[in-house]
């Protein structure tokens, strides 16, 4: 039976005191409120890491179902009992402290952080997925992280436990009108979060990316922050340089990604700290709209590929921006300046009059610079096979740079990606390295690595 009303906004508050929930954590007590009220029963939080969200699902959320469900029976489970443990002992000590305004207290004696009672007859136990759970009966399951770490992620067998004891285990330890919360940061496509959304079996889904993305569940607008006041726009983007864009997809936008499928084979390409005397050219993906708040534009992306003695091909340089015609055309005429007029230049054309303008100009500018346009044919994928290949046979290297993980990062995802601008200015390199006939001497170039 329920107890008295106290709504769970309201025990947050007062639990978390002088601490104020965030817009984010409003949302998500509402939909746990929406869950206890049996409007729904069960529930995925999908939430980054740093965004509070534990403390509020596995910790004040129990204190205040066993308040509303006087008697009942919670079950929380982890990636590790410890971790689960862990979560036991906020709650009791919440439970202890707060006993008066919750009206119920800990039984006499117990005093296990994973295992207690409550003086009216609840109970508590804690444990770590796939650990045992006989004898074991649940009103409320609340699973928090169910895995540790991208190795376990990515290992087919622990997904596979990790859903058999789902199903199996703790599924059957369910009473009439249960109710289960996730509550995780996605890592893998497979993992329990993505296999529970592929069952499709009546889960109400609360997905909030670290930067917002269109219909934004908060109603933020397209690359705001989840939690400004904690970690603005620009500490997030920081952090997506840092850790890459698997990383970055999976636990901060909650929208991971299969490494396997990719057309370059990552693992068989080099990052080396030096070049050998090598034929080079420069080749352009354009785009020309200005980076703004609340968007996501194509890249502008020059990169500069050679060939080396040996038949191999290089990555030398990748030159990146977002910005208006005017920025992009001066960044063309700036790099071709650093490049030397020995490295030809490789421009995309749109068909019709405005692209024959557009390089028409640009070539002007680049008077003394040997600039190749052409159209671009075929698929992208078609177009990148070729530089694929070379790929997979160990032919394709990188000078070490700042902008090796970037460009990494997009070749694992191709052709699934957000952003194909750098694939599409390799494929474009490739090309123009092969169609041109083999140096006939050997050119020393001055290497640009930014």
């Amino acid at each position: 039976m329920a107890g008295p009303l106290l709504r769970l906004s309201e025990w947050a508050k007062t639990a978390l005191a002088p601490l104020v929930p965030a817009a984010h954590h409003l949302r998500l007590l509402a939909e746990l409120e929406r869950l206890e009220a049996g409007e729904t029963d069960r529930l995925i939080v999908l939430m980054p890491p740093g965004s509070a969200k534990s403390t509020y699902v596995s910790v004040l959320f129990p204190a205040w179902w066993l308040y509303r469900r006087r008697g009942s029976a919670v079950i929380t489970a982890c990636h590790t009992a410890d971790l689960a443990e862990h979560f036991g002992r906020q709650v009791r000590r919440l439970v202890a402290e707060h006993a008066p305004i919750l009206g119920y207290g800990l039984a006499a004696g117990d005093r296990a952080a994973g295992r207690w009672a409550t003086t009216d007859g609840g109970t508590y136990f804690a444990t770590g997925v796939r650990g045992p759970l006989t004898g074991r009966r649940a009103d409320l399951v609340v699973i928090d992280d169910p895995i540790k770490s991208h190795a376990e992620a990515d290992s087919a067998v622990y997904r596979d436990h990790t859903w058999n004891w789902f199903r199996s285990d703790l599924v059957t330890r369910l009473r009439p009108e249960a109710r289960i919360v996730v509550v995780m940061t996605r890592w893998h496509p497979d993992d329990l979060g993505g296999r529970l959304l592929e069952a499709d079996d009546g889960w109400t889904v609360l997905r909030l990316p670290a930067l917002a993305e269109a219909d934004d569940p908060l109603g933020r607008a397209p690359g705001d922050a989840l939690w400004p006041e904690w970690e603005d726009r620009a500490a997030l983007e920081r952090k997506r340089a840092l850790v890459g864009g698997r990383v970055w997809s999976a636990l901060f936008q909650q929208s991971p990604r299969r490494d396997d499928g990719s057309l370059f084979p990552i693992g068989r390409i080099d990052v080396v700290e030096a070049v050998a005397e090598l034929h080079s050219v420069r080749a352009w993906d354009l785009a020309a709209t200005a980076d703004s708040d609340g968007r996501d534009p194509d890249w502008t992306v020059g990169l500069r590929l050679g060939r080396e003695l040996s038949g191999r091909f290089m990555v030398l340089d990748v030159a990146r921006l977002r910005g208006g015609p005017h920025e992009v055309e001066e960044a063309i005429v700036s790099t071709a300046h650093q490049d030397g007029r020995a490295v030809p230049i490789g421009l995309p054309q749109d068909p019709g009059q405005a692209g024959k303008h557009q390089v028409a100009w640009l070539a002007a500018r680049l008077a003394g610079h040997r600039v190749v346009a052409s159209a671009e044919t075929g698929a992208k994928l078609t177009r990148a096979l070729p530089v694929a290949a070379q790929a997979e046979a160990g032919n394709l290297r990188l000078l070490r740079g700042g902008w090796n993980r970037a460009l990494l990062d997009e070749l694992r995802d191709f052709p699934h990606g957000r952003k194909d601008d750098q694939v599409d200015a390799l494929s474009r390199a490739f090309s123009m390295l092969t169609d041109a006939p083999p140096p006939t001497r050997r050119l020393h170039l001055p290497i640009m690595s930014r």
